[in-house]
């Protein structure tokens, strides 16, 4: 049997905009709960929410926006936020979602890509001075806070104002399902963030069918902790919380283990969002037992796999009996597969669930895209109404992800049993998740090519016990350079680049650094190809071999020529090929030679393996350069 389910349905897709289902929601529901503010202790009914959303909208016109016009929204989470999503949908202007953690460089670019004409700014916090950084840019200015220079236009000033109901109504008929309505940028492995274009009907029939699938109906409540500019706010919980008239439940600006429990306790809630850290972070609260969690019953873990002990804990502890797991991107409005209502704890842990209604799901051999056969490895595809339209003004890269027949390559290797539940086992894509964030090296590399004392640089991510990935930097100084710390690169990312991309690890030991896709070296050599192949599927391979390469024919690839001999022996001993290598390490600098092909030479056979080095700690000081900084780490990795 091959590797391609379908999910037929008899609920019929939703073929209208975002703003007419909203209204035959206010119909239904206006008198009904729609959302609570725990921050500000606001709540709205559907009709006021209805109300507000409509001011926004009216302010929207006045200001000229047109259909079709990019309205940035820049803020943490808060009503502000989904008053300008509504009020964007109703109007038919494309909202373009702005991660809060950008700074000047990251904000300029997608200002200017998407051609924004205004921005929604949200107040200065403790992290940010969002008001100062949007004035970097040329772009019309509204401001949520009190901060406003001249030409600014207050948010507050478009609550103040009655709701031109005409107008709207007017614009609302020229609108189509098919239209575009929202940008949300993914970092790109060419360097530049590509933003995804997404239709009324791609993420109001997404968010529909997840609540569907997790059953929600008017008496849910949702507690939403994860941010609304991901798609998995935006659209798996606002979108699919008021497509079925429930309750949405902002419990903080910015996730909080106490305020999203909290918030649980009080306002009753049924459902609960984040990704795995989250519900660790909730778990390991020291006063946990003390709030009251027994009106949960489902919620959606995404973002990166769920650990099987953490699931027991959520589902027994948390009384999340039904929650789900969810899979997907960006470009699929978010979710591809999930996991439903009676799924055991292995599916929910050792799957991304089965497909999701109206939509198909194959896994094709990456290198002729014929579908493999059960059981076999492949990169996993999704073809169906969520697919978005493409990448913002980028046909060339639309058509690097999306083929001729409309499957969208996701980029991601996984397997299909023999009841059609894909798992992930690894990446094609060279991409770091650090905490739910996707993050690309090439991104990252580029950016740190600014930095003057940086002659070379090649960025890979390491395992993180906290956030599963973390970034790792290795560099090349130019002559006479003074030495670049992590401080030191922490302070040039520092309001240019988001916080979560600033590597955690640098080193600076490699004499030259493979950079093509396949990690050949530019100027000639092909020390690593296979090591830079091996880190991009994630993949785990025999001992004997990483890609096509043997271990031993690697390490003496990159030792021959490399200068001085390294103070230890490089020599797998014993039989080593029945062990599993790890090819997804490398937090160390391996005196002049190329870091990764080392390490992950040592990783296949063992530390204790390696000639007379004998322990852990001899073997470090024997083969790598000493970092006081990171030997700790590096120590951990290859126990």
């Amino acid at each position: 049997m091959n590797s391609h389910t379908t999910s037929p349905s008899t609920d019929p897709l939703l073929d209208e905009t975002i703003g007419a289902n909203f209204e035959a929601v206010v119909t239904r529901f206006g008198d009904r709960e729609a959302l609570i503010d725990v921050p500000t202790a606001k709540k709205w009914t559907y009709s006021e929410l209805n109300r507000d959303i409509d001011r926004v909208a009216t302010g929207l016109l006045g200001m000229g926006i047109d259909q079709g016009d990019r309205i940035g929204m820049w803020a943490l989470n808060c009503p502000e936020w989904i008053m300008v999503q509504y009020a964007t949908a109703k109007i038919g202007a494309i909202l373009v979602n702005v991660n809060p953690a950008y700074r000047t460089s990251e904000l300029e670019f997608v200002v200017n890509q998407s051609g924004m004409k205004a921005i929604v700014v949200g107040p200065a916090d403790n992290n940010s001075d969002y008001p100062a950084l949007a004035r970097t840019v040329d772009c019309q200015r509204i401001l949520i806070g009190s901060d406003r220079e001249p030409g600014e236009l207050a948010f507050a000033s478009l609550l103040e104002q009655s709701a031109d109901s005409d107008a709207i109504v007017e614009r609302a008929a020229t609108l189509v399902a098919g239209d575009p309505i929202n940008i949300q940028y993914t970092s790109g492995t060419t360097g530049s963030p590509k933003g995804a274009t997404l239709s009324h009907y791609n993420i109001l029939n997404n968010a529909y069918f997840v609540g569907e699938l997790v059953g929600y109906t008017q008496e849910d409540r949702l507690v939403v902790p994860v941010p609304f500019y991901h798609c998995f706010g935006m659209v798996m919980a606002t979108l699919a919380t008021f497509a079925h008239g429930g309750t949405l439940i902002i419990p903080s600006r910015s996730f909080n283990p106490t305020a999203a429990l909290q918030a649980v306790n009080d306002h009753h809630a049924t459902s609960l969002y984040g990704v795995p850290t989250m519900f660790i972070a909730e778990l390991a609260l020291p006063n946990f037992a003390d709030y009251d969690l027994s009106t949960l019953r489902t919620g959606i873990m995404a973002g990166s796999p769920c650990p099987v002990e953490v699931m027991k804990r959520v589902v027994n502890e948390m009384n999340m009996s039904e929650v789900a797991i969810s899979y997907g991107m960006t470009e699929t409005s978010p979710v591809s597969t999930m996991t439903r209502v009676d799924d055991d704890l292995d599916r929910r842990t050792s799957t991304v669930g089965r497909t999701m209604p109206h939509l198909e799901t194959s896994i094709v051999d990456p290198l002729t895209g014929s579908i493999v056969e059960r059981g076999e490895t492949g990169e996993l595809c999704t073809r169906g109404y969520s697919v978005m339209l493409g990448y913002w003004e980028e046909p060339e890269r639309s058509a690097e992800a999306i083929d001729n027949d409309g499957w969208m390559h996701t980029g991601d290797l996984a397997t299909m049993d023999d009841a059609g539940y894909p798992s992930i086992v690894g990446r094609i894509k060279d991409m770091v998740i650090r905490g739910g964030e996707n993050i690309y090296p090439r991104e990252i590399e580029e950016f740190l090519y600014g930095h003057p004392d940086i002659q070379d640089v090649q960025v890979i991510g390491v395992p993180d016990e906290r956030y599963g990935e973390e970034l790792m930097a290795w560099i090349i100084l130019k002559p006479d350079a003074s030495p670049v710390t992590v401080e030191r690169v922490a302070e040039f990312c520092a309001g240019r680049l988001a916080h979560y991309k600033a590597p955690r690890y640098i080193h600076q030991a490699c004499r030259r650094i493979p950079h093509d896709r396949f990690g050949q070296d530019p100027q000639g050599g092909d020390a690593s190809g296979c090591v830079r192949r091996a880190r991009q599927t994630n993949q785990s391979a025999t001992a004997g071999e990483v890609g096509d390469v043997p271990v031993a024919a690697l390490v003496s690839i990159n030792v021959a020529g490399a200068g001085p001999p390294l103070r230890g022996t490089v020599t797998p001993v014993g039989d080593t090929s029945e062990r599993v290598l790890d090819v997804a390490v490398g937090t160390c600098a391996v005196r002049d030679v190329d870091l990764v092909a080392v390490v992950v030479a040592v990783r296949a056979a063992r530390v204790a393996d390696f000639g007379a080095a004998g322990d852990v700690d001899r073997a470090t000081a024997g083969l790598f350069e000493s970092d006081p900084a990171t030997d700790g780490a590096l120590v951990d990795l290859l126990k």
